[in-house]
């Protein structure tokens, strides 16, 4: 079992393992071929490949915080992402 964090943030991934999530390889870019059986990805990905992910039997956490307009667009420390209430949730997704 391989976890991949898919994120161009370094305090996005520092963050993550200070919360007990272990990352074996960050990636800026994500292609969902490389997802194998009981493999994690955690990041920010849109529905489409979320769906690729569950299908190829990898569970997938998405990065979510509650960030205010003026940190948009900056570079956070993990934490700046524990004060924006930083958190990995888990999510399905199947395309019909």
């Amino acid at each position: 079992m391989t976890t991949y964090f898919i994120s161009r943030h370094p305090g996005a991934v520092d963050w993550a393992e200070s919360e007990g999530f272990h990352v074996d390889e960050r990636l800026a870019h994500f292609d969902v071929a490389i997802v194998q059986a009981g493999d994690r990805v955690l990041g920010t990905l849109p529905i489409n490949l979320v769906a690729e992910v569950n299908a190829r039997g990898g569970e997938y956490f998405h990065l979510t915080l509650e960030l205010p307009a003026d940190a948009r667009g900056k570079e956070l420390t993990a934490a700046d992402m524990r004060t924006y209430g930083a958190r990995l949730e888990g999510y399905a997704a199947q395309k019909h």
